[in-house]
């Protein structure tokens, strides 16, 4: 297919992409997400406004649309496929007791059957989606590469105006590999438009160093010196230096195509003001969640792919955030079987000290999304200590029978322990504990159990 040809579809793609938006628009909802779970840190009672959606990000902004949130996101920041012909995958390391082995898993699968044609016509009514769901003074970021920048950019213009485009900003980086046969390409392209000409936008600072790195003296003109020299601050400028998530920084999840959290900080305190709302369709590693967070935004975020829901649940686990996750119905309850034994010793009158002890993981390999060729590895794994591939264990030790609160959580670092304790909790008769697991795919499952006569008794599996 020639580029002509691409150029000539581009008008279809962005009439098939409206009609899309339209029909979602006017149908009547019908409820995909059918399951809800609250992550709720201890000690923590107010409910969590942060929401993480596990499932078709299509699906995700006709709930938010039609459930209220029609104009009320101020930033919206994504990170689609980049057309690249392959799998983008995450790098698991896992400990079977004895040594580490690493497994690389499907994120997420960049192959389009249709080429060029089918990515944009998947980009497009998304992209009519989110300026519905942008404020006033929103603004919408799309992280892009050559690979399809430029088309993108046509149909931003037609959907947003040409008059809304503010940026194309250069993201530049190392990284390793150099080419022979053409310049080595080191940078991405991130296009910024906003709703109306009344968007938020609050300057940014950045070093500006001086010919030779030598103070001017300027009347008037501040100026800074640091082990490179003297410099002054000036506003952002289209070009950003920052460096990649590199494989020994301490911010690497192990996600494919993480993004480094200056780079969103950036993007955050720039186009959104403290308690914005901030969103991200493609969550990936969940970066964007992290850093509005860290900055006072209230965030969205969704993902199709197994491997990013567990990251980023774990992710935020380990920061002590508070947020719901919505889970599509493919989602719910899609993993192995846990084999454990869980016991309850009363201490004093009511309060118990809860003691829980792992056996086995069961799970087939045909649920894994992984290479032939780490399937003997696996197996191996799965032989010598099959916990080795529990990732988080989440509990809420006073389910209420409708939404479950998990307020205590174990992560896997090398391995999970098998032998897990919780003190000093108060049982009584009847109580409801949801007991939570999900392995390093992704695949998740739990159980419920009963207090009985101050014993804990398994009720239901799944």
């Amino acid at each position: 297919m020639t580029d002509l040809s691409i150029i000539e579809q581009l008008p279809e793609i962005i009439r098939n992409g409206e009609k899309t938006f339209e029909d979602i628009i006017k149908r009547p909802y019908a409820e995909n997400f059918t399951q809800e779970e609250l992550v709720i840190p201890e000690g923590q009672v107010k409910k969590p406004i942060n929401q993480f959606y596990q499932g078709d990000n299509i699906l995700v902004m006709e709930r938010l649309l039609k459930s209220g949130l029609k104009g009320k996101i101020d930033l919206i920041y994504i990170d689609p496929p980049f057309m690249t012909k392959t799998n983008q995958e995450g790098r698991i390391v896992i400990n079977d007791g004895q040594k580490d082995h690493v497994i690389e898993q499907v994120a997420y699968r960049d192959n389009w059957e249709g080429g060029l044609i089918s990515y944009l016509n998947m980009l497009c009514p998304r992209i009519y989606l989110m300026k519905e769901l942008l404020s006033e003074q929103g603004s919408l970021y799309i992280h892009l590469d050559y690979r399809t920048v430029h088309y993108v950019k046509v149909i931003l213009d037609c959907i947003f105006g040409q008059e809304n485009f503010l940026n194309e900003i250069i993201w530049a980086y190392k990284s390793g590999g150099v080419s022979k046969r053409y310049y080595s390409r080191k940078h991405d392209t991130i296009l910024v438009y906003t709703k109306t000409k009344d968007y938020i936008f609050n300057p940014q600072k950045e070093k500006s160093y001086n010919r030779d790195f030598k103070p001017y003296r300027f009347k008037g003109v501040k100026e800074y010196q640091d082990e490179l020299g003297w410099y002054t601050l000036v506003n952002l400028k289209d070009v950003w230096q920052i460096d990649m998530v590199g494989r020994t920084s301490r911010e690497r999840v192990g996600y494919a195509t993480q993004k480094p959290e200056k780079l969103l900080e950036r993007i955050i305190l720039t186009s959104s003001n403290e308690n914005s709302i901030v969103a991200d369709f493609f969550a990936g590693s969940g970066t964007t969640g992290v850093v509005a967070e860290n900055l006072n935004r209230s965030w969205i975020m969704a993902d199709n792919s197994n491997l990013s829901g567990v990251t980023v649940k774990k992710r935020l686990m380990e920061k002590g955030s508070s947020f719901c996750v919505h889970k599509s119905i493919s989602k719910i309850n899609d993993g192995g079987k846990l084999k454990l034994k869980v016991e309850s010793r009363e201490k004093e009158e009511g309060i118990y000290d809860i003691f829980i002890e792992l056996d086995s993981y069961d799970i087939s390999i045909e649920n894994m999304d992984i290479k032939k060729k780490y399937i003997p590895k696996v197996k191996d794994i799965i032989d010598k200590n099959s916990l080795a591939l529990i990732e988080l264990i989440a509990l809420d030790l006073d389910y209420d029978g409708e939404k479950a609160k998990l307020s205590r959580h174990f992560v896997r670092n090398s391995s999970i322990d098998s032998k897990l304790s919780i003190r000093d909790i108060k049982l009584r008769e009847g109580q409801k504990i949801y007991f939570k697991y999900v392995d390093v795919f992704g695949k998740e499952n739990y159980n419920m159990y009963q207090i009985n006569k101050g014993k804990v008794i398994l009720c239901q599996e799944y």
